[in-house]
């Protein structure tokens, strides 16, 4: 928070220039439903330390937590410092639409796009915290067992139902049915029921339900291989739930490989070379995370200088965003900007340029009327 020191130009000197951060003044914060306190409070904190205030549009579809959020805020800050705003779509479309000094969204890449053009009307700068595709590419030199294992439970953390999950899984040809035996194994013992088991949540509505139950029928009558990994047997729809299914021989004419799945769908492709499966990445808009799974160090440099992602995790999942001073934001399709650490400090901050002119200088030699003692001067500055 501290203003920093800059160096000053020669010939400006004795006069000093620093950078002053200072509080934008009311920012904006929309919440989605999936993670609702985290991804709540995880803005709001550099919002707040950055000096501003702060509103807070809390999802439709968690209506307790925003309740809870409401009353709490209410509670804790005075009137003006903390607003939390609960209701519907129609209520978000208006909150968007107010003169913020900066809004931060997360949630779909189709809604960010009308986000912007609210926030547009008022020349509100924003930052946009999407989803995507975020790929998991299993090396040659990683154990495809182990690999099935990180990438199963990073898929099926709130049941797939994360930002920045493993959407689909690049392993290399010739592995593809050992991955998917090695996933089942995973399952099978992670979660050796899934209908009652409190460690695997149910999709959050029926809306979702029905958008995964499409793509699955879209993508098998198509031509892909639904793999269901229902250890017990179970009705897990009744439970409203989903179990974890890999799709193989799946095609870019599936929507399951156009859109972001959001649940336990994960296709898994077979690749060449290395370079093919970064093809594969970069043929398509850039991805909120990407994870590499490899033991050769060039070869996971190879993946990361070649592709552009939001962020990167190496030989695990999600692990990224849990680093507190990492920057998280995406790139593209997947969003712009980023907090976190000191990076949500300067997002919520106006860095602000300040010279001081020092009642000693040269400055009144350079101004006009120009003549000989002028061009002596430019000459040697030119030099």
């Amino acid at each position: 928070m501290r203003p920093e020191r800059r160096p000053t130009n020669f010939w400006f000197l004795p006069g000093s220039s620093q950078v002053l951060p200072q509080p934008l003044g009311v920012v904006g914060i929309v919440v989605p439903w999936n993670y609702p306190l985290y991804l709540a409070i995880g803005p709001l904190v550099p919002a707040l330390a950055a000096g501003n205030h702060a509103m807070v549009k809390m999802s439709e579809t968690t209506p307790a937590t925003g309740d809870l959020l409401a009353t709490l805020a209410a509670r804790y800050f005075e009137e003006g410092e903390l607003t939390v705003v609960n209701g519907g779509p129609e209520v978000a479309q208006d909150f968007c639409r107010l003169p913020f000094d900066h809004l931060l969204f997360t949630g779909s890449t189709g809604i960010g796009r009308h986000v912007m053009r609210s926030a547009a009307e008022n020349l509100t700068p924003v930052t946009l915290e999407l989803g995507g595709k975020s790929p998991a590419i299993v090396g040659r030199g990683y154990s495809v067992e182990e690999a099935a294992g990180r990438i199963l439970y990073g898929k099926c953390l709130n049941a797939g139902q994360t930002c920045i999950a493993p959407d689909y899984a690049l392993v290399p040809e010739g592995s593809v049915g050992p991955f998917v035996e090695a996933a089942k194994r995973t399952v099978a013992s992670l979660y050796p029921t899934l209908a009652g088991n409190p460690d695997y949540t149910s999709i959050v509505d029926e809306r979702h339900r029905r958008r995964l139950d499409r793509l699955l029928l879209d993508a098998t009558q198509k031509g892909a291989t639904a793999i269901e990994v229902n250890p017990a047997g179970e009705d897990v729809a009744a439970a409203g739930k989903r179990a974890p299914t890999l799709l193989v021989d799946v095609d870019d004419s599936m929507a399951v490989m156009r859109e972001e799945i959001f649940g336990p769908l994960l296709p898994v492709i077979a690749y060449g070379s290395l370079e093919e499966a970064i093809d594969f990445v970069n043929a398509r808009p850039r991805p909120l995370a990407l994870y590499v799974f490899e033991t050769r160090r060039d070869a996971v440099d190879q993946v990361i200088r070649n592709t552009v992602s939001g962020g990167v995790t190496v030989n695990e999942t999600i692990l990224h965003i849990a680093q507190d001073d990492l920057p998280f934001g995406g790139v593209g399709d997947s969003g712009m900007g980023q907090y976190h650490g000191r990076e949500g400090f300067d997002a919520f901050s106006k860095r602000k340029a300040v010279f001081r002119q020092s009642g000693l200088n040269g400055l009144k030699l350079f101004r006009p009327p120009y003549g000989g003692r002028f061009e002596k001067l430019a000459r040697l500055l030119m030099r």
